[in-house]
This record gives C-alpha cells, sequence and structure tokens, in this order.
C-alpha cells in the first residue's frame, strides 16, 4: 500500500509524459503543421516515450532506459539483456552464444546527430557495456561488422530522410526541437 502511494503519482507522471510525446509526434507525423513550426520534445517526454516503445519492441530485453540531452548530442543508457534482445528479433543463438548473451548489463551510447536540409545523421561517439568502453576503430569495426549486419536499417554515419516535412532537430539539454519546413 506504502509503495503505491509513493510510486502512484511518478508512475502518473510517466504516463502523461509518454501521452504528451505520443499527441506531438502523432502532430508531427500528420504533416498538418505549418512550415517553420517548432514541436519541443522535452526531456522527460523523450524518455517516457523511450520505456514505453523499448519494452513494447523487446519485453524483458530492456529496462531501465535514460536519455540524457546535450547540446547536439544524446547519450542513451538502459539495462539490456542481450539474449532477450536477439530472441525478440527471432534469432535462436547456439548454446555458446546463449551462454555468453544471457544477462543483463549496463548499456550507455554517446552520438552526436547533426540535421538539415531534411536529412539527419547519427555518429556514434563511443559505447560503453558493462564499464567497457568502445570507442575509435574499434568502435567502427564493431558497427560496420556487427551492428550493420544485425540491424540494417540502422543509419549510423550516413545520412538519411527525417520525413514527414521536418527540416531538422535541435538537440538543447532540455528538449529536441523539432523544425518542420516545406
Amino acid at each position: 500500500m506504502v509503495w503505491a502511494l509513493v510510486l502512484g503519482p511518478v508512475w502518473a507522471d510517466a504516463q502523461a509524459d509518454y501521452l504528451s510525446a505520443r499527441r506531438k509526434i502523432s502532430l508531427i507525423e500528420s504533416e498538418t503543421l505549418k512550415p517553420g513550426s517548432r514541436v519541443a520534445l522535452t526531456s522527460a517526454e523523450l524518455n517516457a516515450y523511450v520505456a514505453r516503445e523499448a519494452h513494447a519492441a523487446a519485453p524483458g530485453a530492456v529496462r531501465d532506459t535514460r536519455l540524457v540531452l546535450g547540446q547536439g548530442s544524446v547519450t542513451g543508457s538502459a539495462l539490456v539483456n542481450f539474449l532477450k534482445l536477439r530472441q525478440a528479433q527471432g534469432e535462436a543463438p547456439g548454446w555458446l552464444m546463449t551462454r555468453l548473451l544471457d544477462g543483463e548489463r549496463p548499456v550507455r551510447v554517446t552520438a552526436r546527430i547533426d540535421s538539415a536540409r531534411g536529412r539527419a545523421t547519427v555518429n556514434v561517439d563511443r559505447v560503453e557495456i558493462a564499464g567497457v568502453a568502445i570507442e575509435g576503430r574499434v568502435l567502427d569495426f564493431l558497427i560496420e561488422n556487427y551492428l550493420r549486419p544485425t540491424c540494417p536499417e540502422a543509419k549510423i554515419g550516413e545520412p538519411f530522410e527525417l520525413g514527414h516535412r521536418v527540416e531538422r532537430l535541435v538537440i538543447r539539454p532540455s528538449a529536441v526541437d523539432v523544425i518542420i519546413g516545406r
């Protein structure tokens, strides 16, 4: 009973932030906003949205998600069970990979996001898994030889269309501003 009193308001805030983010994203996707419109997705809204969507995409594989916005950058962290994540993608790893991948590991990814003229590029600067930092050439190798074959839809280090008439994203510590064009 005490937990309900303590966590109830926290859950209600997260629910309100998720619904607010979902409403703003739907508004952007509707493509009815006037050119020059600016939609601000707050840090709290983005965190609530990512938490809900990560759970829906891979139940039990990712939890305790957290985004920290910077000036043009984002650091995301979570507890990830790579075995459950692979299984959620429809893969059945063999015995050895099952033993290596099972169990939660803290993961932290820092990326810079540049955008203009309806396109964006995500550059990953650093990945940390269970306290082990991966940067530079080793990170490039893992992106090229593990991430790209496993998740071909991931666009890392290459421009991609933002879609829905989004002209650019302005990432600042408190929010991501979505600027609508044409």
